[in-house]
C-alpha cells in the first residue's frame, strides 16, 4: 500500500497486486502504454492521460509529474514509512543540532562566523588551536549562528559550547 500525497492537498492510497490496482480501496480499470523512459499513455475509466515523470528525489519521496500538461507535486510513503512513523523513527535523518562544542581543550584563534549567519554543511565555522596545531571547526549541518560563546584568544576545555545554532 502506498499513501500519496498530491499538492499537498489530496491524499490517495494505492495498492498494486495480482488483482491490478486499487485506488482507495476501489479496483480501477488502468492500462499503461510506455512511450518512453519519463513517459507513458494512461487509459482510466475510459479516458485518456498522458504522463510524464519530471523529476523523482527518491532519498525524500517525492515525484514532479505532469499530466495533460498539468503539473503535480506528490509525495510517496510506503508500509515502511507507516511502521517507522509508528515507531517514533521518522525523521532519524533530520539532524537538528543546537550547539556546536569544543572537540578538544584549546585557543580559539578566529571566528569565521557572525551572529545571524546563515551557513552551509561543511563550511568553516572557527579555528581553534590545540597542541600547537591550527584545527577548522566545520558545520556538521546547514544552520544559522544564534549566539557566539567564544572569542579570539579563550581558552577552552574540551565540550565546552562554543556556537548556539538556530
Amino acid at each position: 500500500m502506498y499513501h500519496i500525497k498530491v499538492n499537498q492537498d489530496k491524499i490517495y492510497d494505492v495498492e498494486v497486486d495480482a488483482n491490478g490496482i486499487s485506488l482507495n480501496n476501489e479496483l480501477k480499470n488502468i492500462s499503461f502504454a510506455t512511450v518512453n523512459e519519463n513517459q507513458f499513455h494512461v487509459l482510466l475509466n475510459q479516458k485518456s492521460y498522458n504522463v510524464e515523470i519530471v523529476s523523482i528525489n527518491a532519498e525524500a519521496k517525492t515525484a514532479s509529474m505532469k499530466v495533460n500538461n498539468r503539473i503535480y507535486e506528490c509525495e510517496i510513503k510506503d508500509q515502511f514509512d507507516d511502521l517507522l512513523k509508528s515507531l517514533g523513527l521518522d525523521n532519524l535523518s533530520a539532524k537538528k543540532i543546537n550547539d556546536i562544542k569544543a572537540p578538544m581543550p584549546g585557543l580559539v584563534l578566529k571566528v569565521l562566523v557572525n551572529e545571524g549567519q546563515e551557513f552551509k554543511k561543511g563550511d568553516n565555522l572557527l579555528v581553534l588551536e590545540a597542541m600547537k596545531m591550527e584545527n577548522i571547526l566545520k558545520a556538521p549541518v546547514d544552520g544559522v549562528v544564534k549566539s557566539i560563546k567564544i572569542k579570539p584568544g579563550d581558552k577552552v576545555d574540551k565540550n565546552e559550547v562554543l556556537l548556539l545554532l538556530s
